[in-house]
This record gives C-alpha cells, sequence and structure tokens, in this order.
C-alpha cells in the first residue's frame, strides 16, 4: 500500500525508500520522516538501541566543534551532508558568535534541501544547496556555493557522520582530501565517523540493516578515520571518542555512562 504523501514532501522524492537523512531525523525526534523511514531506523534501533544516544552525542559535537571555530575566528563554513534541519543548526550557533558569518549546507536529500530553504528564506548569511559532497569539484563549483563563499579566504568544512556513507569504492579519503587541497592554508575541518573496532558484530548488525536505505552505511576503523585528517594539524585533544572532544564542564550526567564503546563515534578538528 502506497503511504500517503505529506503536504511538506517535494513531488520528486521517494517516500518509501528509507532514507539515511530522514532516518536521522527520527532518531532525533524529528517529524520530517516517513513510514518506511521510521520502520528501518527501528530496525536499525533494534540492532543497536543506543543510536538515538549516538546522534545526540553527534548535535553536541556540532554544537562544541563550530561555536570554537566561531570564537576564533572563523566566518565561512561549508557543511557538507548537513541533513534534515533541527535545533541548533550550523547557523544558530554560528550566527550567535558573529552574526555576519556565512553558512552553506549542502545535501543529496530534496526533502533535508526543501526544509533547509524553508528555514533560511529570511535568515541572511545561510543557503542551501542540492549537492553530492562526493563531487568536490561540482560543489566548489556551484554558484550557489563559489558564490556566497570567498574559497581564497579560509573556510571551516563540516562533515558530521556523513562519511560513512560514502562507500569505499567511492574514495572517502580521497573526497576528503580533495576538499582539503581546495581551501587555503587557515582553513578548517570537522569530522565525525563511526568506528568499527569496539564493537564489530553489532556493527555489522547496522551495516546490514542500511542496505536497504537510500545510502549503505559502512562504520571504519580508527586508522581509516585518522586518514581522513592527513593534512591538517589536529586541535587538542586530537582524534578521539566524541564524547571526549572538548565536554562542556556543566554538561548533564552521560546517559551512557560514559562507555565509548556504545557510543562507537570518534571526532576530531584539524587546521589546514
Amino acid at each position: 500500500m502506497s503511504q500517503h504523501r505529506p503536504i511538506w514532501a517535494p513531488d520528486e522524492v521517494e517516500i518509501e525508500k528509507p532514507s539515511t537523512a530522514r532516518m536521522y531525523d527520527f532518531y532525533l525526534g524529528g517529524s520530517h520522516n516517513f513510514a518506511a523511514d521510521r520502520q528501518l531506523a527501528s530496525r536499525t534501533i533494534e540492532a543497536w538501541p543506543d543510536v538515538p544516544h549516538l546522534c545526540q552525542a553527534n548535535r553536541a559535537f556540532l554544537r562544541r566543534s563550530v561555536n570554537h571555530l566561531a570564537s576564533i575566528g572563523v566566518d565561512q563554513f561549508l557543511d557538507l551532508g548537513s541533513g534534515i534541519p533541527t535545533a541548533g543548526n550550523v547557523h544558530e550557533v554560528v550566527h550567535a558568535a558573529n552574526p555576519e558569518a556565512r553558512v552553506v549546507y549542502v545535501d543529496a536529500d530534496a526533502v533535508a534541501i526543501a526544509h533547509s530553504k524553508a528555514l533560511l528564506a529570511q535568515v541572511p548569511g545561510a543557503v542551501a544547496v542540492y549537492a553530492d559532497l562526493r563531487d568536490p569539484e561540482a560543489v566548489l563549483g556551484s554558484p550557489q556555493v563559489a558564490g556566497f563563499l570567498d574559497l581564497a579566504r579560509p573556510i571551516a568544512l563540516l562533515m558530521y557522520a556523513s562519511l560513512p556513507f560514502v562507500p569505499d569504492e567511492d574514495d572517502p579519503v580521497g573526497i576528503v582530501a580533495a576538499y582539503r587541497d581546495a581551501t587555503v592554508p587557515g582553513s578548517y575541518l570537522a569530522l565525525s565517523h563511526g568506528i568499527s573496532d569496539y564493537r564489530p558484530e553489532a556493527v555489522r548488525r547496522v551495516e546490514d540493516v542500511y542496505t536497504q536505505a537510500s545510502h549503505a552505511m559502512r562504520l571504519r576503523p580508527r586508522t581509516e578515520i585518522a586518514a581522513m585528517m592527513d593534512g591538517y594539524e589536529l586541535l587538542d585533544p586530537g582524534l578521539v571518542d566524541i564524547i571526549h572532544w572538548r565536554p562542556e564542564p556543566q554538561s548533564p550526567p552521560d546517559p551512557l555512562g560514559g562507555d565509548v564503546a556504545r557510543y562507537s563515534m570518534l571526532a576530531a578538528v584539524g587546521r589546514r
């Protein structure tokens, strides 16, 4: 039976194929997802019950890292694989520190971009672009990006949990390197990525579930994630478990008791 198409869903969107962006929205408690997304996301949670907490930790890292970059003077941000807008968006964090800063969101999910554009319609200094992060030349050469950001000046590249959805055959390390080489010295990369080292059996179960989604998921060992940061000088504390990247002193108690294996995600920020 076909699902009812909500009024907010663009006509071209396939609503019966689970979308990784909309599944992530569901984990975060959002409402812009369809029955197919919820069904597959529920199977993911059965395989790894901590997934919602992991997603919240990723959003918290986004907030901490973006706030730090804005505080040291970075005023251009390119969010690659930005997903569906939710509370604490990059532009909200950035503009709290510098209202003149510019933010570009890039995603290949039509629902994510449709909502981003609606959200940003009255927001100066932020735009959304429908594009695939796997093609750095096309992304950086698009009029919406090249005309909005000054690539002759430092920018911050943001890749929050987006690279697990880039398959090995597309060379995620090479993709990151292409973006790095297209930016000037003094630019930054903030990255988070699921790690396969801690709980390989659970990782395999989740990866199996995601074979039925719009994009397969590939969590990677620490060595491969570290290679994505090649060419960057890592800011303290380096490439670490996500909850250990500059935690806020007044943070509430960790819902998973600080067990990094239950999060199984690494994070880092580096300077070119």
